[in-house]
């Protein structure tokens, strides 16, 4: 690639780095053993550029200033061309050095806070760039049974594998929760498994040296990082899950070296041994083991042993033995056998968990508290994006109970609203102000013709498993590798 061209427009742009990632794709597939040793010219190419640039300005967090104060705002205003065409020539040169990621600390659901990593705009472009580049030669090498920051893989697909597989025999479950994973990834040992595939060293410098740009902290100090990879930059996921690959790739051997039919590995159970089928989403993994207790109790020195490669260990207070009529919970689900209404027949349901429901009743009190001299129109929006989100993750489930009880909670807190407002009005005048359509017996409230949305609307349709089928974005426009 000459990397000395204009900068191309995005649809242009978009199109050339097809174009690569598809070559770059069937190399990797074709050989299973390649080293790519002229990947650099690729990340400074004014395609690729332009479409991190592309990435980066349409994330959620373009807003958001690293430690130079710089927004993807202001940049635009000052010229992005410019940007881009100084950014290249600092790749080029060897000049480019990122700098350290500011720190947010983010509180988490259980109390305990989640450590972000904000870089600068200049260092996301460079490692969308990179993203770009070397994520389609990796995803030749991952599992299917990782679906966590991949491409065409939804937290569904995770969904669908663990409910296939626990209802056939599949009935004891370890879960598995990693300390810190993106805080204590080894890097020596992450850098090795990237040089599998990476031979270019001005590639790998520059993912080291994001990897040991360290920390600005709220304290407004910097600190080294020497394990790790900063929770919130682009290239980020694409590292853990070269890390994580590590327990995919183990556990993937042991389902071949158990049989490669189900005449085989039911012969092996037959004789006392069990089967295990690992499902990871990023860092939140369960392990379901066709055997007993005792097989899944033993497996818990195995995996601690397996990710202590990469520098990873399991939390002893978290890592738990399930079956799968107790259930547990995994990315939001409830995923437990019961017994089906009117039958003496159990299934597999999956469900939305008790953390999620008080979750989103807790973001809709909050909604529904705010001031009444807000418009009602404008909390109405805000609750009809939290419910219709999450109406819309959990509607491929057995949600319906949850979804009526979500909806009728919303109900009241906006009629709670209301008359908070309205504090001398009578309710049969409050009715005609804000009554919008009938749902049953019950009138739900609208304003300015904004209705408030009804999450139990939302049909409920079975999430098909896909297994190994899932295609990659590479495939369907395999052609263009050939042009």
């Amino acid at each position: 690639m000459n990397t000395a061209e204009p900068l191309p427009d995005v649809d242009d742009a978009w199109m050339r780095v097809l174009r690569i990632q598809c070559k770059l794709h069937r190399w990797a597939t074709d050989d299973r053993s390649r080293t790519f040793d002229d990947l650099f010219n690729l990340v400074c190419d004014p395609a690729t550029l332009v479409m991190a640039w592309d990435r980066v300005r349409g994330n959620k967090g373009s807003r958001t200033a690293g430690i130079d104060g710089r927004t993807v705002s202001r940049i635009e205003g000052q010229g992005v061309e410019e940007f881009l065409a100084g950014l290249r020539e600092s790749l080029k040169s060897g000049e480019f050095w990122p700098v350290p990621v500011k720190e947010r600390m983010i509180p988490k659901a259980n109390g305990k806070l989640r450590r972000l990593g904000i870089p600068t705009v200049a260092d996301r472009v460079v490692q969308a760039a990179l993203k770009l580049v070397l994520e389609p030669i990796f995803e030749v090498d991952f599992e299917p049974c990782s679906y966590g920051f991949r491409p065409n893989r939804r937290a569904h697909d995770a969904i669908a594998e663990i409910h296939h597989y626990a209802s056939r025999g599949y009935e004891w479950v370890l879960e598995g929760d990693i300390e810190a994973c993106f805080d204590n990834i080894d890097h020596t040992a992450l850098m090795g498994r990237v040089r599998e595939r990476v031979g270019d060293k001005r590639v790998l410098r520059l993912i080291k040296a994001f990897l040991k740009s360290g920390i600005f902290s709220e304290g407004r100090a910097v600190r080294d990082t020497r394990t790790g990879t900063p929770q919130g930059g682009i290239l980020s996921p694409l590292l853990a899950n070269v890390a994580l690959a590590v327990l995919d790739e183990h556990f993937a051997q042991v389902w071949q070296e158990t049989g490669r039919t189900w005449a085989a590995r039911d012969w092996h159970r037959r004789r006392g041994g069990a089967t295990f089928k690992l499902v990871r989403y990023a860092d939140d993994f369960v392990i379901l083991a066709y055997g007993s207790r005792q097989h899944v109790e033993d497996l818990t020195a195995d995996v601690a042993q397996v990710l202590s490669t990469v520098g990873l260990r399991l939390s002893p207070t978290k890592t738990a033995v399930a079956h799968i009529d107790e259930g547990f919970d995994f990315l939001g689900f409830r995923i437990q056998r019961h017994r089906k209404r009117g039958t003496d027949k159990s299934y597999v349901y999956t469900y939305p968990s008790k953390a999620s429901m008080q979750a989103v009743t807790r973001k809709a009190k909050a909604i529904s508290r705010q001031s009444v001299e807000h418009p009602l129109e404008d909390v109405l929006k805000q609750l009809n994006w939290l419910l219709k989100g999450w109406a819309g993750y959990f509607r491929n489930s057995a949600a319906k109970a949850s979804l009526n009880y979500l909806g009728y909670y919303t109900w009241h807190r906006v009629w709670r609203w209301i008359r908070r407002k309205h504090r001398r009005v009578p309710w049969k005048k409050l009715k005609r102000l804000y009554q919008g359509s009938q749902v049953g017996a019950t009138w739900w409230p609208e304003h300015n013709g904004i209705h408030l949305f009804n999450p139990a609307t939302v049909e409920i349709v079975r999430y098909r498993y896909r297994g190994t089928r899932i295609p990659n974005p590479w495939s369907r426009y395999a052609q263009l590798a050939d042009r």
